[in-house]
């Protein structure tokens, strides 16, 4: 009994392939595209994609792997994405590690031979393609995830339009917009959500040359808040330029973090607050252990310390002094989850935050590009992801795709 091959298959959803079964010359549609955006588009428009990927959890360099695969064109309210830059988060390592709360799904829509996840929850995409029914995104948009989980590090992926935002793109950098929605994000609500500031406020945090200490502090600044930022020591010449960096994007005080620990220090903390209208009202905690509970000895009467990291891996451990007598509060702050209880107001803070990046009122935080390209090899990449977990690093990972 004769077969006949039929090619492409019909699309099912998501339509996507493992790309070992196609073989197809370039088409008519390729050649309209610009020529970064080309390379890898099919005959019937199938696009050429690769995808970070883990079959389980785990240390990043033990499990994650380099998978190829075939998207079909989009119908309906589906879009075809292509990546154009993505932050390596600690979040993201932590996820893949399994040790987050929320993690991608497990699944085999890539093609993978065992259900696998692909990691990463921040990106900035543009629209390849939309189906007929897509009525709030068109080709050449620029996009970020709605939601975190959507596995971001890869370079095209296929999703229903409502799982992206549109974003207006005029006067901005992929990279900009890519970081946008957990850094600054995080530092602008804990600067507004939490405890009542105005001008002439202090607060103090710890991780300060992290992306949102960094953020808070340039918030701070244009908000008229004093702020004391705790960092990691460096020695010589090392902390003096980040001190100067960090004073220079708004900083009134940098101290590091055997300082904050020695005795003495809360005196000293007073000397630096005593022109402001009221003692410390806010602390930003993103180690924990008794580095954040150094920073909760610093605040005034009914302060509070807003906990949104854990880095040192070590509980806080609260004397009932501090809740009886102080009557401090400790609070929670998980970004992911404020979004997804208020999507409009994440969406109004996105907005402003890049208005200001637009206008040169807000500086990006210190990068490391690397390079993801179709030619890149697994290994390349899996150096990167593996750095994120070790000692002091001058930027912030980010994959920059190009020639995908």
């Amino acid at each position: 009994m004769a077969f006949k091959n039929r090619w492409p298959p019909t699309p099912s959803k998501f339509s996507i392939y493992p790309i070992a079964h196609r073989s197809i010359p370039s088409s008519p549609i390729a050649a309209n595209l610009p020529l970064d955006r080309r390379r890898h588009i099919s005959a019937y428009g199938y696009t050429q994609a690769k995808a970070l990927v883990y079959p389980r959890h785990g240390t990043p360099a033990d499990v994650l792997t380099l998978h190829s695969h075939s998207i079909s064109p989009p119908h309906s309210r589906l879009v075809t994405l292509r990546n154009l830059a993505a932050p390596l988060n600690p979040a993201d390592i932590n996820q893949i590690q399994g040790t987050y709360p929320t993690a991608p799904p497990f699944a085999q829509e890539l093609g993978t031979t065992q259900p696998s996840a692909v990691p990463g929850n921040e990106a900035c995409f543009e629209v390849l393609s939309a189906g007929s029914g897509c009525k709030d995104v068109s080709t050449g948009d620029w996009v970020i995830p709605r939601q975190t989980g959507l596995g971001t590090w890869r370079t095209h992926l296929q999703v229903e339009e409502d799982k992206v935002m549109k974003v207006n793109k005029d006067g901005l950098t992929a990279e900009q917009v890519a970081t946008v929605s957990v850094n600054p994000v995080t530092a602008y609500r804990m600067l507004k959500d939490f405890t009542p500031l105005k001008e002439g406020d202090w607060f103090i945090q710890n991780g300060a040359n992290s992306g949102v200490g960094r953020a808070a502090v340039q918030l701070g600044k244009m908000w008229g808040l004093k702020s004391i930022c705790v960092v990691r020591r460096r020695e010589g010449e090392e902390g003096q330029a980040l001190s100067k960096q960090l004073q220079e994007l708004g900083a009134t005080v940098v101290v590091n973090d055997v300082e904050i620990m020695e005795k003495g220090f809360g005196e000293r903390v007073k000397q630096w607050t005593k022109g402001g209208p009221e003692p410390l009202k806010l602390a930003l905690n993103c180690v924990g252990g008794d580095a954040g509970m150094a920073l909760a000895k610093t605040l005034g009467a009914g302060g509070t310390m807003v906990t949104y990291g854990a880095m040192s891996k070590s509980p806080l451990r609260v004397g009932a002094g501090m809740l009886i007598f102080k009557d401090l509060r400790f609070v929670g702050f998980w970004v992911s989850k404020w979004g997804d209880r208020l999507p409009e107001e994440k969406k109004k803070t996105i907005d402003e935050v890049l208005g200001l990046i637009r206008n040169g009122k807000f500086k990006d935080v210190p990068m490391v590009e690397v390079p993801w390209s179709y030619e890149t090899k697994k290994e390349e990449l899996l150096e990167t992801v593996q750095g994120t977990l070790e000692g002091f690093r001058k930027g912030k990972g980010i994959f920059k795709f190009s020639d995908t």
